[in-house]
């Protein structure tokens, strides 16, 4: 700790020197001169309570530099001086995480909160349960690894198995920290998750200085924090005003590799204790502990009737077990951690004029109604278009066109028409009718029985459903074929040189060249993309087909499955079904697909135009090793190892991990405190219970 006297000192001393001449005095104020600069950094971007002037802190921060600068033997690891940035990142290479960043489930009010709360100790088996509540700030994820204590590597939340290196940015954000002692706890890696964000103040003084400049202004605070940690000039980072909160720790292992446990941390509040105390911004003083949910419930009261006075923009609370092993034996989905539940915020209100009502066509058929509004502002954007899903959405809101609608956004984000304001009726209002005609092809539509969504049934002849089906086809998160997007797709229908997702593979490159708008670089860019797309990866083209109901995760699935991927033609609609997370509704429609002449001429097609349709079980699974075709998970604290590095062992020798106790379940391999895992597992017969060392004698016999 550096008081103001102290750092005046330090400042006096710096000057008085010159540098290069008495080495050893060199040395001692480059330490000292790091140590006051990191310490007044806490106070200014941790504790927002600076005891020295802007004047005093650009003073040390010169005289450090200057010092190192003629002495760069004297340059520490985690000096200061490391945040200055240098010259652009062209590119965010992507990164795996350690653990995945899962998502949260959500909840909106107490009836939700309760529901979850009983859900808990019956999983748990246990009578209460205390949670910590804190703010759920509403800014963009961000993952920090510090090795041996130095910041080794920043990646943005991603799709929640990877994300972007976005180190260098990183660094320039003076609430994380270069450095941490994790060592002194016996830490050597550890991955720490946390929010980018920027204070509301900040904000509006950024829009203050763009709208003075005449510069366009941000539309919100999240985005705009967003955009920034992608920018490949860290120089402009550094000036967007960005904070980081940290709020979990995914990962952490100890100097041998062993251990996923930090002891003796028992509790998620214990967790941000630590983080804060080595120097990291942490929801400390907002944590709230709760002995039970009944005291959740009214903190979330109070915290909503006050959001608007907290200086950062938030769009709920995060409610969370304190006890960690409380959070392992409840696990997680491969969407969301069982132990924890954001409870959403009532959503910001506005009221408008519903001027139109347009329908799109969408891929899969489905028509859905799109109102056209006046244009209103709300919770920092324009709203004039919103989606209001379908005719029963239409006629439980009583919607006419021309009333007075209550427009609010979900989350402060996504916008919907909650209630029309029958009050507000002049007479002149119109009922809406729902069209019983495809807008697109005039094919009467459906409604198949128990959906509430309308569809055009011409799945291969409508014109909008053909295009959005190549539309997503080439979309990033299937074939991400750069230079091909809805514009020059719809234009290449319209024109009739496409008619299907081969056809994207014959473009006539030469009559293309023709045309306004595309030149000879953006047409060598787009052939350079299609052949690139040739080998993603099997998964990305099953999710890029469109089969109905197959999203990213399940594409994944399905691609692990098979040497090729006709080789579902063979499959039975049970054995889809036997796949991990399928149901019956995505097996009948994989099952359907492959077994239509139509979609199988267009597979084969695609093959023979160059396209990869190769699996990847023969990369992923090891199909004659002594744990083949068996399934494995670990509980509890084992003793010779980490759960971690037990399940790669099984994995090593074919076996497959799962993340819960189910029926699917083969083998579960305990160590101490199993808790309720265990409880379940011996409930069910065909699952065998190991101990660790039973677990090994398997391994090595």
């Amino acid at each position: 700790m550096y008081t103001a006297e102290q750092t005046a000192e330090i400042i006096q001393l710096s000057q008085s020197l010159k540098t290069g001449k008495h080495q050893f005095v060199d040395v001692e104020l480059a330490q000292k001169l790091g140590e006051v600069i990191r310490f007044h950094d806490w106070r200014y971007y941790v504790q927002s309570d600076p005891i020295i002037t802007d004047f005093d802190y650009d003073t040390l921060f010169k005289q450090l530099k200057e010092l190192e600068a003629t002495n760069p033997d004297l340059v520490a690891e985690d000096s200061p001086t490391h945040r200055v940035a240098y010259g652009i990142t062209k590119n965010f290479p992507s990164v795996n995480h350690i653990v995945p960043m899962l998502s949260l489930n959500n909840s909106y009010n107490a009836d939700d909160l309760q529901d979850w709360d009983t859900s808990l100790k019956k999983l748990l088996d246990v009578e209460q349960i205390e949670y910590t509540v804190e703010p759920k700030f509403d800014g963009t994820g961000i993952s920090l690894v510090y090795e041996n204590d130095l910041l080794a590597r920043a990646a943005t939340r991603g799709n929640g198995k990877a994300g972007e290196e976005i180190t260098a940015n990183a660094k320039v954000l003076k609430s994380i920290p270069l450095k941490a002692n994790f060592s002194q706890h016996n830490i050597k890696t550890i991955e720490i998750r946390g929010e980018v964000l920027i204070r509301k103040d900040v904000f509006d003084k950024m829009n203050e200085i763009q709208e003075a400049a005449g510069e366009r202004t941000f539309a919100n605070a999240r985005n705009t924090a967003s955009g920034a940690m992608r920018m490949q000039d860290s120089a402009e980072v550094a000036r967007r005003g960005l904070e980081a909160f940290t709020y979990y720790v995914g990962y952490a292992v100890d100097a041998n590799d062993t251990t996923q446990l930090i002891n003796p941390i028992k509790t998620h509040a214990q967790t941000l204790d630590l983080l804060y105390k080595l120097g990291f911004k942490a929801p400390i003083a907002e944590l709230c502990l709760c002995q039970n949910i009944q005291q959740v419930i009214k903190k979330c009261t109070e915290w909503e009737a006050k959001r608007d006075d907290y200086p950062y923009e938030i769009d709920g609370l995060v409610v969370k077990v304190n006890n960690l092993q409380f959070q392992e034996d409840a696990g997680a989905t491969s969407h969301h951690p069982r132990w924890a539940m954001a409870y959403k915020f009532k959503a910001k209100e506005a009221t408008t004029k519903l001027l139109d009502i347009e329908y799109q066509v969408g891929r899969t058929g489905a028509v859905t109604p799109v109102a056209k509004l006046e244009p209103v502002a709300l919770a920092g954007v324009t709203v004039s278009s919103v989606s209001i899903h379908n005719e029963d959405y239409i006629i439980e809101r009583d919607l006419r066109l021309g009333d007075t609608v209550v427009v609010e956004r979900s989350g402060d984000v996504i916008p919907q028409i909650v209630r029309s304001i029958p009050e507000a009726r002049t007479g002149n209002e119109q009922k809406i009718i729902y069209p019983k005609v495809c807008p697109t092809c005039e094919t009467s539509l459906e409604r198949p029985e128990g959906e509430a969504v309308w569809r055009c049934p011409n799945t291969k002849a409508c014109p909008a459903l053909v295009a959005e089906g190549m539309i997503h086809f080439v979309s990033k998160h299937a074939l991400d074929i750069d230079g091909l997007g809805r514009k020059q797709i719809e234009r290449f229908y319209q024109e009739g040189i496409i008619k299907n997702m081969p056809d994207l593979y014959r473009l006539p490159f030469e009559q293309i060249k023709e045309w306004d708008g595309f030149g000879e670089k953006s047409i060598d860019n787009m052939q350079a993309a299609l052949e690139k797309s040739k080998q993603q990866p099997l998964y990305r083209l099953i999710f890029g087909l469109g089969i109905r109901h197959v999203g990213r995760r399940t594409a994944e699935t399905f691609a692990q499955q098979v040497e090729h991927l006709l080789d579902f033609q063979n499959w039975t609609e049970e054995q889809i079904t036997e796949l991990e997370d399928v149901g019956p509704i995505v097996a009948k429609s994989v099952y359907e697909f492959f077994h239509d002449e139509d979609a199988i001429t267009m597979v084969q097609e695609l093959e023979s135009l160059g396209l990869s349709l190769k699996g990847t079980p023969q990369t992923e699974k090891i199909t004659d090793g002594k744990f083949a075709d068996k399934t494995f998970l670990f509980t509890g604290t084992l003793s010779t190892m980490g759960r971690t590095e037990a399940g790669e062992l099984a994995k090593k020798h074919g076996a497959k991990l799962l993340s819960g106790v189910s029926k699917k379940l083969d083998y579960l391999v305990v160590g101490e405190k199993a808790g309720s895992k265990l409880k379940k597992a011996q409930a069910i017969e065909s699952i065998t219970i190991l101990t660790e060392q039973q677990f090994l004698e398997m391994v090595e016999s």
